[in-house]
């Protein structure tokens, strides 16, 4: 064929190729599925510009690697009526599903939408306090944020690893109201950990000002007139709210010095991307975000870079291109839909249907950038992982991790998981941030977070200007001194606080719980001087540690104790009468026969007692038992004599009244210190009538109401009733001790860092002496007190100190009379005449036996001597009844005239 010819064809047969790829064009773009994503964002904020570009960058991915599915993607802004572009969205574009949403107002209403049209919603905002039902009542959302407790208990955790005690809240209003439900749950946290929200500060809408600093600056020169806290925590904030606070913050002097500031997730999760001025505004403040573990990753490295490539390209105005938490959570977000979309194989995007792509949502199952992507109840099941951050310069660095049930750590979560399961022991969690931090104001020290004193404003310290007692405060105001106990323990403790504390003293005459009022309301800074410490007064201030004890006690006049039977004192009832008791038994036993000796009897025993008995004593058994009486005689008058010197030499003092409802009773007055609490306890809890309670404003007072009887008694605190009774003691004393109370302390407002600090050195006075001496210098009684002080009365001899001695006496007096009884009865048998008549020994009876017995006991028959323990033959006579009146022979058988031939007679004549 010529080539003209052949030139000819070429058109045609290019013109058939482009037929052909049009053809197959068409037909493969028409099996490609598209799916509509709405977006509800703003793009004018740093938020909105890192979410847009994520979600690009993960559509983008998509559509290179996908030949069926495609995305098209439908912006809406976030600031104009969310509920018609969503409606539009639905309606008109057909989205499946809506992402976005940054407040949880919004996300509720575009729930709701959602819902009725059976769209799925994926939300970047979670209520603070879940609302009941929520599943049921907003079906089609799923929650890609948390609600922000685990965050809450972080802040709280910091504020108690610095021992911060009251805090001032900082949020701003949502623009339809509210703060949902972050100060109710800061404030509980708090409580749980001893601290509390000492002022809300409530920011307006930022996009509803017109001026922003001049409302930020005016809401702040309030929290300085009201609040001495200076723990500031942003529960919820815009950046460029934040950023206006931190300048007029630091320009009031809020930042700095004893300032401490912690920042929500919202602002660290932006502190990669905001401009060097923005963030060195906020040093030294505490930031927390959560912690991902996949910036280390293949997938993390080429977002990255896309990320910064396509920022910088479209957002050349921004200083920093890296992307943070909230672009790593909308490139999730998008990946949940695309993985949604792949499962339904089978389904166009005209007949697929709502809930089987809501089933695949929340399905899903893998680890994003943001984290591990997997839903429970249509929230995000994975345990959080916070991380502290602190603002330095024009950067940030991390600190530690915080791991809910853990508490601070220098590691993450996989091996705290484990190790919280039992696989092995941990040591590297802790209550407190190891650090360093820098702090505001470029400081290394921990801040106290209070308003502190200056030179400039010194500490304003009320003192009690008319005091009952001026050892313990004493006020001279035209030299404007103050000393006394409690002032001196002030300037020990000041020594020992480690820092300078400028203070200035002011007199106060009023009663002690005005003074402790107008430290609540914070006309005083603290009070130093002898307040107590009660458990009402706690409600309202803090006080430190007691430096003396503090109890009621009844001062009553003293009258000498004398009584005319003083001679019976040193032994007790039971004491006296069971020594009758041994006497009367001991003078049966050694005496015998009663009818003719009781007389002669009782004078031996009694004369015992002084040692002056005369009598002859034969039987060696009627020795063993005058041995050991009079080893007991000698035990009982020594101690006798002792016990009757003792109360007669110690000077005692009877006090005039005993018992509080005696004075109730009689209706009798009493004093007390007016100006104490102690009047309204005397009237609230011991009843006492009001007009029967005298006020007495000075200590010397006292004893001339007791003088002309105005009074019966008084009731003193117990630091006060030592140091009455130290300088009166001769003529009062205290009784009725037994009510307490919290000690004497000083006094702080809540949550005063100064009272822990005050507390310590209190302990380490104590603890080194210190407080002992100064009580020995201010309360110490005078020279004659302290030697003649009424010691406590003697007590009586009692049974229980000679119930021995008692008892050896009685049984060996017992052993003695058995057996004089035993050989009785052997002599009885020998020299019984024979039985008259049939009768024999044998067939007396026993009772018989008895009465005989008894009659040679105690009934002296002619020609016979029979005692107890002078038992003899009855055909010798041995003695009569004369000589026994006037002379005793004490025999036995043992030691009858037969038997003591060989020995003189041992004889003791009666004078």
């Amino acid at each position: 064929m010529p080539f003209q010819q052949r030139w000819f064809l070429f058109p045609v047969l290019i013109f058939f190729l482009l037929i052909v790829s049009y053809g197959y064009g068409a037909a493969e773009a028409n099996n490609i599925n598209v799916a509509g994503v709405g977006l509800i964002i703003d793009v004018n904020t740093r938020i909105g510009k890192e979410e847009k570009i994520a979600i690009e960058i993960a559509a983008q991915k998509y559509h290179t690697t996908s030949k069926t599915h495609k995305l098209s993607l439908y912006i809406r802004d976030s600031t104009i009526r969310v509920t018609s572009a969503v409606d539009d969205m639905i309606r008109e574009k057909k989205v499946k599903v809506i992402i976005g949403m940054h407040t949880w107002h919004e996300a509720a209403l575009v729930a709701d939408i959602g819902g009725q049209a059976h769209v799925p919603v994926i939300s970047f905002a979670a209520p603070a306090i879940t609302p009941p039902l929520m599943p049921l009542r907003w079906p089609f959302l799923i929650q890609m944020a948390r609600n922000g407790s685990e965050q809450i208990k972080c802040i709280a955790d910091i504020v108690h690893a610095y021992n911060w005690k009251r805090v001032i809240a900082i949020y701003e209003d949502e623009a339809f109201g509210g703060d949902s439900g972050k100060l109710a749950l800061v404030s509980e946290a708090l409580q749980h950990v001893g601290s509390e929200v000492e002022y809300r500060l409530v920011l307006p809408p930022f996009s509803s000002l017109s001026d922003p600093e001049g409302v930020v600056h005016e809401e702040l020169v309030k929290v300085l007139s009201k609040t001495q806290s200076r723990v500031f925590i942003v529960l919820e904030s815009s950046l460029a709210m934040v950023t206006h606070l931190f300048r007029e913050a630091k320009n009031l002097g809020l930042v700095g010095g004893e300032s401490a500031w912690i920042i929500p997730e919202s602002i660290t999760g932006l502190l990669d991307s905001v401009s060097n001025s923005v963030i060195s505004s906020m040093e030294g403040a505490l930031g927390i975000k959560t912690y991902y573990s996949e910036e280390g990753s293949s997938e993390y490295k080429d977002f990255h870079a896309q990320f910064r490539k396509l920022f910088r390209t479209k957002y050349p105005e921004e200083d920093n291109s890296d992307p943070g938490i909230f672009a790593l959570r909308a490139y999730d977000s998008i990946r949940i839909v695309i993985q949604a979309i792949e499962r339904m194989t089978g389904n166009t995007s005209s007949n697929a249907s709502s809930p089987e792509m809501l089933h695949n949502m929340l399905s899903s199952n893998f680890s994003g950038l943001s984290g591990n992507i997997h839903f429970e109840g249509s929230q995000l099941s994975d345990i959080p992982i916070l991380r502290i951050v602190n603002v330095v310069g024009k950067r940030y660095k991390e600190i530690d991790f915080w791991i809910p049930d853990f508490g601070f750590s220098m590691s993450p979560l996989k091996e705290k998981i484990e190790e919280k399961n039992g696989s092995r022991n941990f040591n590297d969690t802790t209550n407190a941030l190891v650090g360093p931090i820098i702090w505001p104001g470029n400081l290394i020290q921990t801040p106290k977070g209070w308003e502190m004193p200056t030179q400039a404003k010194p500490l304003k310290i009320g003192v009690p200007g008319r005091t009952t007692f001026e050892r313990f405060v004493k006020v001279n105001t035209n030299q404007n001194r103050y000393d006394g106990f409690c002032i001196q323990i002030f300037l020990k403790v000041l020594d020992l606080l480690g820092y300078d504390l400028p203070y200035k003293f002011e007199a106060y005459n009023g009663t002690y719980n005005d003074l402790v009022q107008h430290v609540y309301d914070k006309t005083y800074d603290a009070i130093i001087g002898d307040v107590t410490i009660l458990a009402e007064r706690l409600q309202y201030v803090d006080f430190t540690l007691p430096y003396a004890d503090s109890g009621l006690a009844m001062i009553v006049p003293t009258k000498p104790e004398g009584s005319p039977l003083m001679f019976t004192k040193p032994f007790t009832r039971d004491m006296w009468l069971v020594t009758a008791a041994i006497l009367m038994y001991t003078m049966l036993i050694v005496c015998g026969p009663w009818k003719n000796q009781m007389s002669t009897a009782l004078w031996f025993t009694f004369s015992s007692l002084f040692f002056a008995h005369r009598e002859k004593i034969y039987s060696n058994l009627t020795r063993l038992v005058i041995i050991v009486w009079l080893f007991v005689v000698l035990i009982l008058t020594s101690s006798y004599t002792a016990s009757l010197s003792s109360m007669l030499t110690v000077p005692k003092l009877q006090p005039n009244v005993t018992d509080i409802e005696w004075l109730k009773r009689n209706n009798l007055k009493i004093g007390c210190d007016g100006d104490s609490f102690i009047r309204k306890y005397l009237e609230n809890v011991l009843n006492f009538k009001p007009e029967n309670i005298v006020n007495d404003s000075s200590l010397d007072l006292y004893p001339g109401e007791f003088k002309s009887n105005n009074i019966a008694a008084a009731f003193l605190e117990l630091p006060y009733e030592k140091f009455f009774i130290s300088k009166y003691c001769k003529g009062y004393t205290a009784t009725i001790r037994t009510n307490r109370f919290g000690g004497l302390g000083f006094v702080f407002p809540k949550g005063s860092p100064l009272a822990r600090d005050f507390s310590t050195a209190i302990l380490k006075l104590t603890e080194n002496g210190d407080t002992k001496i100064l009580e020995d210098e201010w309360l110490t009684p005078s020279h004659e007190c302290s030697t003649n002080i009424t010691s406590s009365k003697p007590e009586s001899l009692s049974l229980q100190s000679f119930g021995i001695l008692y008892l050896i006496s009685f049984a060996t007096s017992t052993i003695c009379l058995l057996l004089s009884i035993v050989h009785l009865i052997i002599s009885s048998h020998q020299h019984q005449d024979t039985p008259k008549g049939n009768e024999t020994p044998d067939e007396e009876s026993a009772w018989k036996e008895a009465v005989k017995l008894v009659r040679d006991f105690y009934i002296r028959n002619p020609g016979t001597t029979a005692t107890l323990v002078d038992i003899s033959d009855t055909t010798e006579d041995t003695s009569d009844v004369n000589e026994c009146s006037s002379r005793w022979e004490f025999t036995s058988t043992f030691d009858t005239p037969e038997h003591l031939q060989d020995s003189p007679e041992a004889e003791i004549e009666m004078q």
